[in-house]
C-alpha cells in the first residue's frame, strides 16, 4: 500500500512538472543564461578579429605613412644670453654665455590641399590610406626684438631659420623646396631647436634685420599618411582648403569647417582660423603652450565596418534568443508539442553559430550579403528541424516567417544607428503586446486533475 502511495505520489510530480508552466519558463530561463556562454565566445572571436585588423592596419600605416599633422612655418632666430654664476659665498665669480632661441610665426599662412585616398591589402584586411599634395604659402614679418629689450649685438641673424614639422617624417614623397622673395632653399632633415616643434624639417635662410618689408615664402609638399590628415594654425590669420573624393569624412580637432560640402563624389571643406582664436602668441621665446591643442581637420571616416556591424549584432544575441525560445514556447503552449530543453539548447546553439558565420562571410564579403546568407541558412536549418517535432505545414510556416522578421528587425537596427535605439524600443514593445496577446488565455495555474484511480 505504502509503495503504490510513492508511486502515485511520483506520477503526480511527474505530471506537475510536465504540465507546469511556471517550470517551462524557468527551464527556458536557465537555458537562456546557459547560452550566454557560447555568446561570450562569439563576441571574444569577434573582437580578436577585430584587433587582428588594427593590426594590419598599424602594420601598413607605419610603412605607408600615419595620421599627419602639420605644424609650419616657423621662424627661429638664435640669441646669445649672458648669466652669473656665483660661489658659494654668494659672490659672482663669472659670465656664462649660452644660447637662447626666439620664434616668429607667420602673419598669414595658406595651405590648400587635395587628398587621394588608396586602399591597401594586408592579407584579406583593408587599409585606408592617401596621398596628399599640398601647397603652402604666407606671409612673415621681419622679426621684432625691442619687447624684449635684447642688445642687437646678441642676435644671431646669420643662423636665421625656418623649420615645418610634420608628425610622420616617412610620409614624405618628394624634395621639399622654400621659396623665400626671390632666394629657394631646400630643406634638410631635424630641425635646430625642439620648443616648438618635435619632428620635422629646417633650413637656413638670409634675412636682413633691416628689411621693413613683409617676406613672402611658399612650397609645394607631397607626403604619404592615413586615417587622417590636420593642421596646426600659426598665421595671424590661416586659411585652409581641403578637398578629396573620400565621401565620408569626419571633421575634428580644435576648429570645424566654416564651409563644407559632402557627396558621393567626395568633399570640399574650408577653415579660416585668426589668432585670436588660439591661446599662443604670434612670436615668444622659449616653448609655449597649447600648440598642438589647436590642430583641425579631417579624418577618413570609415562607416561601421564589418567587425563593428557584426558586434552590434552579437550585442543582440542574448534578445534573439529570448525571443525565439519565447516563439517556441508559444508555439509549445498554443499547439499542444512537446518541445524538450535539448530541442531548445540545440536551437540556441544554432543561433550562436550564425554569428561565427556572420564574421567569417564578411571577411570575404560584403556585410549585407554576409548577413542575408547567414540567416537563410540558419532560418533554414531552425524551420526544417521544427517541423520535425510539429509535423505541422502551417505551423512550420508560421515559425520561418517570424524567424525572417526577428533577422530583418536586427538588421534594421544595426544599419540605422541614430536611430536604433528608437526602433529598438519599438519593436520591444510590439513584442511584449503580442506576448500580452496571446497569453490572454492561458492557465498559468495549469496542473492535472485527473485523480489516480482508487482501489
Amino acid at each position: 500500500m505504502k509503495e503504490q502511495e510513492a508511486v502515485t505520489l511520483i506520477e503526480k510530480a511527474n505530471a506537475w512538472l510536465k504540465a507546469s508552466i511556471s517550470i517551462r519558463l524557468l527551464t527556458i530561463g536557465l537555458l537562456i543564461l546557459l547560452l550566454l556562454i557560447p555568446v561570450s565566445m562569439v563576441q571574444d572571436l569577434i573582437k580578436e578579429r577585430h584587433e587582428r585588423q588594427e593590426e594590419a592596419i598599424k602594420e601598413v600605416s607605419n610603412k605607408w605613412g600615419s595620421a599627419q599633422t602639420l605644424l609650419g612655418l616657423v621662424l627661429t632666430v638664435p640669441y646669445t644670453t649672458f648669466s652669473k654664476v656665483y660661489n658659494n659665498d654668494g659672490e659672482m665669480i663669472k659670465w656664462v654665455e649660452s644660447r637662447s632661441y626666439a620664434h616668429f610665426l607667420p602673419d598669414q599662412l595658406n595651405i590648400d590641399g587635395e587628398i587621394l585616398p588608396e586602399m591597401r591589402y594586408r592579407g584579406i584586411y583593408e587599409v585606408t590610406v592617401y596621398r596628399s599634395k599640398m601647397k603652402i604659402s604666407g606671409i612673415f614679418s621681419p622679426p621684432n626684438f625691442g619687447d624684449w629689450k635684447i642688445p642687437v649685438e646678441d642676435i644671431l641673424w646669420e643662423e636665421a631659420s625656418v623649420a615645418f614639422g610634420l608628425s610622420d617624417l616617412r610620409g614624405i614623397q618628394e624634395e621639399v623646396t622654400l621659396h623665400w622673395e626671390n632666394d629657394i632653399y631646400r630643406f634638410k632633415p631635424g630641425i635646430e631647436s625642439d620648443e616648438v616643434i618635435q619632428k620635422g624639417i629646417s633650413t637656413r635662410i638670409l634675412i636682413s634685420p633691416s628689411s621693413n618689408g613683409p617676406w613672402n615664402f611658399s612650397l609645394d609638399l607631397s607626403i604619404n599618411g592615413s586615417t587622417s590628415l590636420s593642421m596646426v594654425p600659426l598665421g595671424k590669420s590661416t586659411r585652409v582648403k581641403l578637398n578629396s573624393s573620400w565621401p565620408s569624412p569626419s571633421f575634428d580637432g580644435a576648429f570645424l569647417p566654416d564651409y563644407r560640402t559632402i557627396g558621393q563624389e567626395g568633399f570640399h571643406a574650408a577653415w579660416e582660423v585668426l589668432n585670436l582664436n588660439r591661446s599662443y602668441p604670434q612670436s615668444f621665446r622659449g616653448t609655449v603652450q597649447g600648440i598642438y591643442e589647436s590642430a583641425f581637420g579631417v579624418n577618413l571616416w570609415v562607416p561601421a565596418d564589418d567587425y563593428q556591424q557584426t558586434m552590434r549584432a552579437a550585442k543582440y544575441a542574448s534578445l534573439f534568443i529570448a525571443l525565439t525560445f519565447l516563439l517556441f514556447f508559444f508555439v509549445q503552449l498554443l499547439n499542444g508539442l512537446r518541445i524538450h530543453p535539448v530541442q531548445y539548447v540545440i536551437v540556441g546553439l544554432a543561433l550562436c553559430v550564425f554569428y561565427t558565420l556572420l564574421i567569417a562571410l564578411s571577411e570575404h564579403l560584403s556585410f549585407g550579403l554576409s548577413y542575408l546568407m547567414g540567416s537563410v541558412i540558419i532560418i533554414l536549418m531552425i524551420t526544417l528541424f521544427a517541423h520535425s517535432f510539429s509535423k505541422k505545414r502551417k505551423l512550420t510556416q508560421v515559425i520561418g516567417g517570424i524567424l525572417i522578421l526577428l533577422y530583418a528587425f536586427i538588421y534594421l537596427i544595426i544599419q540605422i544607428e541614430d536611430y536604433a535605439l528608437l526602433v529598438g524600443s519599438l519593436g520591444l514593445l510590439s513584442v511584449l503586446a503580442i506576448t500580452m496577446y496571446l497569453s490572454r488565455k492561458i492557465d498559468w495555474h495549469a496542473y492535472p486533475t485527473k485523480s489516480p484511480p482508487k482501489e
